[in-house]
């Protein structure tokens, strides 16, 4: 089978109006990996969430000829997707429209970094490490990715899903803002806040990782 050039979007709009079944098949396989990560950042339960990526391609193919590009076609894929994720979302925020819940996760009071790491004229205490100068660390490609997974899933669902979109799967922050449909500064902000707890989670695997080699 081919591989669709999705970076040709005339061309691949045009095949995916024509019902050409290639080229919806290949789109379906390059993409439904990230729609699935995503929508599990939502869906503990990974049937329910295969169940809505297969609801979010239906919703695609019945309204391809509806889609007059104003976004890219892959915001407008992921957007059907959010959408599909927030109603069927176990837990009851999820009923909050996105941009509702990112304004509210934005301009929340919390910290990105715990104040304690900072002197009191604000300088740091105790700094982030710097994970280039542990080659030894990097090397645990497969515990550090899952310690990545672990501490993503702890995080608020908005600053879950822009960590999610922006670091996991390679969006852009327009793309991320649009198929979301919140603001530059809260996409900035929630991103932000993410990364920092995550890298703090990083810390703390790491710091237990060197603790049981030298135990």
């Amino acid at each position: 089978m081919s591989r669709v050039r999705v970076v040709n979007e005339p061309e691949l709009l045009e095949r995916l109006r024509a019902r050409d079944e290639q080229a919806f098949a290949t789109l379906v396989r390059e993409w439904s990996p990230s729609m699935l990560r995503l929508v599990r950042t939502y869906v503990s339960d990974r049937a329910a969430a295969e169940e809505v990526v297969q609801e979010a391609w239906l919703g695609v193919l019945q309204g391809i000829d509806r889609f007059e590009g104003r976004s890219s076609l892959k915001t407008w894929v992921y957007r059907i997707l959010v959408n599909r994720a927030m109603t069927k979302g176990a837990r009851e925020s999820r009923s909050v429209p996105f941009a509702a819940l990112a304004a509210d996760e934005a301009s929340s009071g919390e910290p990105a970094v715990d104040p304690s790491r900072f002197t009191r004229e604000g300088a740091w205490a105790s700094p982030p490490r710097r994970w280039q100068d542990q080659p030894e660390l990097a090397l645990r490609s497969v515990e550090t990715l899952s310690a990545v997974r672990a501490a993503i899933g702890t995080l608020p669902p908005m600053q879950r899903s822009v960590i999610t979109m922006r670091d996991l799967d390679g969006f852009d922050a327009q793309e991320t803002r649009n198929a979301l449909e919140i603001s530059e500064t809260n996409q900035r902000v929630l991103l932000h806040r993410a990364r920092a707890k995550v890298r703090t989670a990083l810390e703390q695997h790491f710091g237990e990782a060197d603790e049981a080699v030298h135990a």
